[in-house]
Formats: structure tokens, C-alpha cells, sequence
């Protein structure tokens, strides 16, 4: 797989080399390895903690490439919040959204579950975004300091998203919020932001992350600095490293992140960044939907982690245009759980996954060949808009473990540079909805760094939505 332009532009150990602060500066190379002593062969449960509104599948290619250094299956676990988005107000219930307090006490079930599986006595945990809120405040209030060994959060806005007072400060983002306040207090004399005696790292971006920013380039209070730096992801006490031009979501799941918390972990590089090809590929997941309410006024959905029981899938191997080969080679009817599988796939074939469940439109969604087996190729079917309905197809080019930054990356949509939706600077879009005018089915086609998905349009009219799903 061909690794996106990302260059590591500053490596500070300081929790594990004693007295010592190492820089390394290198482009499309793994991080360094702090000189911690560790052995390459100690492999600790890892609990994998995804971000607000995401799914445990954004966790897909890190696991991978866990997988590819040896890494047993059955010691990688990545959970899923059943309602992953923050309430605006924390004190203040909201239908599909979870307070600080939940998110906690799920994340604290997931570890005791893993460590009784395990027969571990402590486990790593590694999150992304809102699952680093989860996992401080697990550690530091929900007893964690006994059952976790290792914390590491990337791109966690450890000091806000914004820190304006009297703004929005009973959102657990708000870096003046007592949420926050109160993870941030000092634990030593030192002054350190962190719980001992867990070892701790934060990993973020020089100044690309869209939720640390010192203006209202995304998100805050219009016209109003957010008082919040480029630095806010770093914590006093851990050790803090910075790698240049990633996203925020790129902050856990690029090649770079693995490779630094690989580094983190065994205190030894990881022999690739790549992810390695299995002769057996077994795939399942979950189908899972979206609520209705007012948090997204332009579709009234909120997206859940909740099964919907009764989704029907259906899998396809595609040709190069897109085009089916054959027969359906899995149709499966999801119970109250809403998995499906298992389903072998072949090496080197390009699927279609076709959803339909009450209230979804009928979604097709393409990805571009698997290279290891998985059991969290989770599913979320689409709603049309009435935007959407003017169009005789409707086409999305999607990213989960990323964002699209026309400066940096290579992307084609349909044989379109500029894609619609997403901005000529920065990174903090995932996902660009083409809406094709001619009417009839032909292949549709999306490339990002290499990666090539070419899928087929079909009729809006007709409740039908097209999904391009980029692996990397």
C-alpha cells in the first residue's frame, strides 16, 4: 500500500530516556524508537478507543499493521460505542449522545471484558480524538491507574477545542469547561497533566489538525481566537511527538502514528509500516444506523453505533469498471446483533457491499481489494437528502481514517481535481458527495495517493446511493 506524504517532524522522548530529549526529522520513515528496553516480543492486550461519532472500523488498518509485526489477533480489540458523540451540554441529557461519565464507564467495561479474556493484568489503550477524554478520565477517576500499563491518545484536544470563557463551557471540548479543567489539574509538583503510574503519549499534528487551531478556521466562536495552540494535544508529564502535515484523524491511523506507538510500546521500530497479504481473508462486521434529530440540520441524522436488526447485505466481486462478476457470493439477513459474515473473500478482488434496511436508501458501497482478514468491516447504510433528489445518481467519496487536503494529497473524483465540498486548504473534510445530472449506470471512479476505487452509479430516484470507500 502506498503511504501518504506524511513526514515526522519532531520526536521529544522524555518519559522513558532518562534527562534526555531526542529530535529526529526524517520524510515517509518510520518514527524512532525511544530506548525504553522493552522486548519486541511483550505483546500486551491493546484496547483501541475510536473518536466522537466514529466506529470501531476507523481502527481496520492499524490493526492490520499490529498484525503484520506479529501482533496476535486476539490481543487487538477495538471497541465500539454504542452512541459515540459528545452532548453539547454534559450535564444536560440528548437523545443519541453520551456524557464524560458514560463514555467512561463503557470504556471501563471494554477493559475489564479484554482483561478477563486475556488473562492480562494490564492492558494499553490507544484513542483517537474524544476516545482520549475517555481514557483519561477512565485512568484518572474510573481506577484505570491499576488495569492500564500504557495510554496513548492522538490528536486528542487535551486543552479544548476552544478555550474562550463563557463559551460553550458545558461541553466537554471547551478547554475552560470543568471537564477539562479538571483532567488538566496539576497531579505532582511538577505540574504534570498526566496519572501516574501509567507511561504516557500523545502524538499530533504540526499545524493540520482541524481541531487544534488557534482561530476559527473550523470550528469555535466566529471571529473569536479559540485560545487554544497547535500544541493543545500535548500533555506535561507525557511523552509528546509531533509528525508534520497529517489530520487529525491521520494522528492514530497513518503509517507514521502505528509506527510511533508501535515504537512506544516494544520500545523497538516496527519491521513495516506495511500492511502484509493473508492466503485466507475471512471478513464480517456489523451494519449499524443513524438517528433522527436536530443536530444535523441539514439531514436530521446523528450518526449511532446501534445494529439495525433485519438489514439485509448483499457482496459482489467487481471487475475494473465496477461492473459485477457473477452472482451475489454472500446474502445474509442480520439478526438483533446486526452481524453478518463470516464471508472469505479473495485476494486481490474489489467488492460491493449492498445494504438495505427500512428507512436507508439502498446503498452501494465499493472497496478497493482486502489484504488481511477482518471482523470489523462495519457497515452504515445512507439516507438521501432532498438536495439528492434532483439528481439522477448520488456518488460519495469517503475517507474515515482521514481527511482530503488538496495541497498535499492526490485526489480524483470522477475525473474532477476540485472536488465538490472540499476546501483548496486544509484538512478537515472526509468525504465529498458528487451528484451526477446524466442518467443511466457507468462506472464511477475515485483515487486518493495511489488507491483506486471505481464503483457504478445507480438511480436516486430509485432510493439507490453509491459509497467509494478509500481503504488508506
Amino acid at each position: 500500500m502506498k503511504l501518504p506524504r506524511q513526514f515526522l517532524s519532531a520526536f521529544v522522548a522524555t518519559a522513558l530516556v532518562a534527562s534526555a530529549i531526542l529530535l529526529v526529522a526524517c520524510a515517509l520513515q518510520p518514527v524512532s524508537p525511544l530506548a525504553t528496553g522493552r522486548q519486541a516480543s511483550f505483546q500486551p492486550p491493546i484496547v483501541f478507543v475510536h473518536g466522537n461519532g466514529d466506529t470501531a472500523a476507523l481502527w481496520q488498518t492499524t490493526i492490520w499493521r499490529f498484525e503484520s509485526n506479529g501482533w496476535s489477533r486476539d490481543r487487538l480489540h477495538a471497541i465500539e460505542v454504542p452512541y459515540p458523540s459528545a452532548r453539547e451540554d454534559n450535564d444536560k441529557e440528548q437523545p443519541g449522545s453520551t456524557s464524560t461519565e458514560e463514555n467512561k464507564d463503557y470504556l471501563q467495561r471494554e477493559v475489564e471484558q479484554t482483561l478477563k479474556a486475556t488473562g492480562a493484568s494490564k492492558v494499553v489503550l490507544f484513542g483517537n480524538s474524544r476516545g482520549g477524554y475517555a481514557i483519561r478520565d477512565y485512568i484518572q477517576n474510573g481506577g484505570g491507574a491499576a488495569t492500564v500499563s500504557m495510554a496513548i491518545l492522538s490528536g486528542a484536544p487535551n486543552h479544548g477545542v476552544w478555550a474562550i470563557k463563557n463559551f460553550r463551557e458545558g461541553n466537554e471540548f471547551a478547554g475552560t469547561g470543568p471537564f477539562l479543567t479538571h483532567l488538566n489539574a496539576a497531579k505532582d509538583e511538577a505540574g504534570d497533566e498526566v496519572t501516574g503510574p501509567v507511561k504516557w503519549l500523545t502524538i499530533r499534528s504540526d499545524n493540520n489538525d482541524k481541531y487544534a487551531q488557534p482561530t476559527d478556521l473550523w470550528i469555535g466562536a466566529h471571529g473569536i481566537a479559540t485560545n487554544v495552540t497547535f500544541k493543545g494535544p500535548e500533555l506535561k508529564g507525557a511523552t509528546n511527538i509531533v509528525i508534520a502535515h497529517i489530520d487529525h484523524r491521520e494522528t492514530a491511523y497513518s503509517p507514521a502514528a502505528f509506527s510511533a506507538a508501535f515504537s512506544f510500546i516494544t520500545g523497538k521500530l516496527p519491521q513495516t509500516t506495511d500492511i502484509r497479504r493473508e492466503s485466507d481473508i475471512i471478513l464480517s462486521g456489523t451494519i449499524t444506523g443513524r438517528g433522527l434529530n436536530s443536530l444535523q440540520p441539514q439531514t436530521g441524522d446523528y450518526f449511532n453505533n446501534l445494529p439495525i436488526a433485519g438489514a439485509s447485505l448483499q457482496i459482489y466481486a467487481t471487475d475494473d469498471s465496477g461492473a459485477r462478476i457473477g452472482d451475489s457470493m454472500l446474502r445474509s439477513t442480520v439478526g438483533k446483533d446486526g452481524r453478518w459474515g463470516p464471508f472469505h473473500a479473495r485476494i486481490g478482488v474489489q467488492y460491493e457491499f449492498v445494504m438495505s434496511a427500512m428507512g436507508y436508501a439502498t446503498t452501494h458501497l465499493y472497496r478497493s481489494p482486502f489484504p488481511r482478514s477482518s471482523d470489523i468491516v462495519n457497515l452504515r447504510p445512507e439516507r438521501l437528502t432532498e438536495a439528492d433528489g434532483k439528481a439522477q445518481s448520488v456518488v460519495t467519496l469517503f475517507r474515515p481514517r482521514g481527511y482530503f487536503d488538496r495541497q498535499r494529497d492526490k485526489i480524483v473524483f470522477d475525473g474532477q481535481t476540485v472536488l465538490p465540498g472540499v476546501p483548496a486548504v486544509g484538512a478537515g473534510v472526509a468525504s465529498s458527495k458528487m451528484l451526477i445530472t446524466e442518467a443511466g449506470n457507468r462506472a464511477i471512479r475515485g483515487e486518493f495517493n495511489g488507491e483506486v476505487v471505481t464503483g457504478r452509479t445507480w438511480p436516486a430516484a430509485d432510493n439507490h446511493a453509491v459509497v467509494l470507500e478509500i481503504t488508506q
